[in-house]
């Protein structure tokens, strides 16, 4: 009865990872295909990534989203790092009210909040570019850096900074070298997330972009509107790998 059970669970489990990964896989595998239409498999070939290589447009776009991830990643990491120790270690009138406030934008649909931020700065009168992107992924990327540090400062026990004060350190002191080193490793993995989201994000983006001010989904996205074509699976694969690398190391940072 239990190598049954056994067998149904590893079946459930396979057919899942089929379901999740199987589509990843046909893209990866279509990227190679020497054939201009993508649902015809006629040898394999690198061309469509040497097209790729020599796209200039995609090349800009490709800065853009490294410029707005990098900076976007950066921002949130600093306020989420305070945010985070200020929610786990202070206690004062009002806290869960700033709690439900500094996370509401995980709840909040993306299109929502992306029409929310493009009338934010139509009402400020500010240009739509690349320094509405940036603080749009910042908006998105906070909350996540809030709620990986957060569950990292939960397993550092408060009698380490506490004995380090007793010794005659200041609060920063006991901060800086006590608290900090034991949520590197969650900072680094909080980084690798928010910046693999950054560079994902589509809907955010496509509500506060400008001219001059493409990323590399909203690239992807205008080159489909022609077609699906082998250069686009090309891209994608590129994409995906990237992004499930930087996972695995921000995950593989989070359990170290």
């Amino acid at each position: 009865m239990k190598n049954r059970s056994f067998q149904w669970l590893t079946g459930i489990s396979m057919g899942t990872l089929v379901f999740l990964y199987g589509p990843i896989l046909v893209i990866l595998l279509f990227s190679f295909n020497a054939s201009k239409i993508s649902a015809m498999w006629e040898g394999g070939t690198l061309y469509w990534y040497q097209q790729l290589a020599g796209d200039h447009s995609l090349w800009a776009a490709t800065s853009n989203s490294l410029l707005v991830g990098a900076v976007s990643t950066f921002v949130a990491l600093g306020l989420g790092l305070g945010a985070a120790v200020f929610l786990e270690r202070g206690r004062m009138l009002g806290q869960p009210l700033i709690e439900g406030v500094l996370l509401l934008p995980l709840v909040i649909p993306e299109v929502m909040l992306g029409v929310a931020l493009l009338l934010f700065f139509v009402m400020l009168e500010w240009p739509l570019g690349l320094a509405t992107v940036t603080i749009g992924h910042c908006v998105v990327n906070l909350p996540l850096v809030i709620m990986v540090l957060r569950a990292r400062l939960r397993k550092i026990d408060p009698v380490w900074e506490e004995a380090a004060r007793d010794l005659g350190a200041t609060p920063w002191q006991a901060f800086v070298h006590v608290t900090f080193p034991l949520l590197r490793p969650a900072i680094l993995g909080a980084g690798l997330m928010a910046f693999t989201l950054s560079l994902d994000d589509f809907v955010v983006t496509f509500f506060t972009t400008g001219p001059g001010a493409t990323t590399l989904p909203l690239k992807v996205f205008s080159m489909m509107r022609t077609g699906i074509t082998p250069e686009i699976n090309a891209l994608s694969a590129i994409l995906v790998t990237v992004s499930m690398l930087l996972i695995g190391v921000s995950l593989a940072f989070q359990r170290k």
